[in-house]
């Protein structure tokens, strides 16, 4: 019997990986991050392809946002739909935009009973996305159609979802991101790659890989990040604050 060696592992099944000395999966499974120091660190030099990516944050607006949009932007320049779900805060259209998201190609899905934002963040703060928001997202990623995933399923991410998303993320050709909460570090999780970022100065972000598959980095990542500020604000922001001017003594 003529036995031929199995070119491709994953043909038998996406969950499955061959072993390299980076401890990862082909370039081919991956979007650049953009970020080249990112990159040499990344399993196959990118964020994964078929798999769940979870970035754990204490909340929003630490620059996750600039790290993945050079990697969303790339799905989008392909022609493929960005799926955003239920986001901690209003979307911005000419914001997505400057980050070279166009809004038509971003579906935002939220949970209907979270239609005004204080009802949203007290949905999210006692029961986090409902479950057929995490439904929604399994089937979108298994359609197909998908250019990437990000979600903040705040409470609902128990294990028994993240192992079916997982599962679905599978058969996705593209990136699919969970934004979780940095407590979440401490439980475990089926997906494949886990970083923790934190701000660790002006546009720059601290990444801490607590799991992916190869060997870990025991020193997190600082990455520069596109500045938001103009050079003058910059400059402004760097200045000490002015000492609070002494109050009259009474006579």
């Amino acid at each position: 019997m003529d036995v031929s060696p199995l070119a491709d592992p994953a043909a038998l099944h996406p969950a499955l990986w061959r072993a390299r000395p980076g401890g990862g999966a082909a370039a081919g499974d991956t979007t650049p991050s953009g970020f080249a120091a990112l990159d040499a660190e990344l399993p196959g030099g990118g964020w994964p392809h078929r798999a769940l990516t979870e970035l754990l944050l204490a909340g929003p607006g630490l620059g996750e946002w600039r790290l993945l949009a050079p990697a969303l932007a790339r799905q989008a320049a392909a022609g493929r739909c960005l799926m955003l779900v239920d986001p901690p805060a209003e979307l911005s259209a000419p914001a997505l935009a400057e980050l070279g998201l166009p809004p038509a190609q971003c579906i935002v899905v939220r949970p209907r009973q979270a239609a005004r934002p204080a009802a949203r963040s007290a949905v999210r703060r006692h029961q986090g996305t409902p479950v057929e928001v995490c439904w929604a997202m399994e089937q979108a990623l298994r359609s197909g159609q998908l250019g990437a995933l990000l979600a903040w399923p705040g409470a609902a991410a128990r294990p028994e979802v993240l192992r079916r998303l997982q599962l679905a993320a599978q058969a996705h050709a593209g990136p699919a991101f969970l934004l979780r909460e940095p407590a979440a570090a401490e439980r475990p999780s089926p997906a494949p790659l886990r970083l923790l970022l934190s701000c660790s100065g002006p546009d720059e972000l601290s990444l801490r890989l607590l799991k992916r598959r190869g060997p870990l980095r025991e020193q997190p990542l600082r990455l520069a990040l596109p500045p938001v500020l103009s050079a003058r604000a910059r400059q402004r922001a760097d200045q000490p604050w002015p000492a609070p001017a002494r109050q009259p003594q009474p006579a």
